[in-house]
């Protein structure tokens, strides 16, 4: 098994991140699964620190003594997940060869092991007014979704993808086919019938790279 499938294994076998308290992991971690949970759920400007505090069963000054304030809190929220993210993409960029099926595991992944954050990005960076829009532009967009057109345009020199692709638009396909699914998941799950537990993401990750690589291969 590559590391990649060992990464989509771990992530798809265990269940999705529950807010609340658990004994299993610290105080640190315990608030910021709570503020991605809140924060893509609620709101950025509906969430206080208080009833984050309140869910986790902390203090609000334990809160401020971590994060500073709730700003901050949202952009550790975000670096939790993005910098190990950039961190692949870059990881990625260093090999001679970089399929669209890896590309495609890479992202899902990040998005099942963290469903809550694609809610979050599209309410607190796509969305008008959204608070982390300046900064995600700059710091992730360029080492994320930016990379894509470039690994991109390397296999269809390679002769690994068709020639007549647009790397730019392929790249928000894949963007949309990978993160999608979650954002959409209350009406996936209660109109279409998709599944959402260990089997169901594993077969939609799956499915996702299957359709990616049959229609965009040279």
């Amino acid at each position: 098994m590559s590391q990649l499938d060992s990464k989509l294994s771990s992530a798809v076998g265990r269940p999705a991140r529950r807010p609340g308290p658990s004994g299993d992991t610290d105080v640190r971690e315990r608030i910021l699964d709570m503020s991605e949970y809140l924060f893509a759920t609620q709101g950025f400007s509906a969430t206080s620190m208080r009833q984050i505090a309140e869910r986790v069963d902390v203090t609000a000054a334990m809160i401020h003594y971590y994060f500073g304030n709730k700003k901050k809190l949202l952009q550790a929220v975000m670096e939790r997940v993005l910098e190990p993210l950039a961190g692949g993409m870059a990881s990625l960029a260093q090999r001679g060869e970089t399929s669209v099926r890896d590309l495609t595991r890479l992202m899902f992944t990040m998005a099942a092991d963290h469903p809550y954050l694609p809610q979050l990005i599209t309410r607190e960076v796509f969305l008008p007014g959204g608070t982390m829009q300046a900064e995600f532009l700059e710091h992730f967009a360029p080492r994320l979704g930016g990379r894509l057109p470039g690994f991109l345009q390397r296999e269809q020199q390679a002769g690994r993808l068709a020639a007549d692709i647009d790397a730019q638009l392929t790249a928000v396909l894949i963007l949309s086919l990978c993160f999608f699914p979650f954002i959409a998941r209350p009406a996936a799950e209660a109109v279409l019938g998709v599944r959402y537990d260990e089997d169901g993401l594993r077969a939609l990750s799956e499915h996702i790279e299957n359709l990616l690589e049959r229609g965009l291969k040279s």
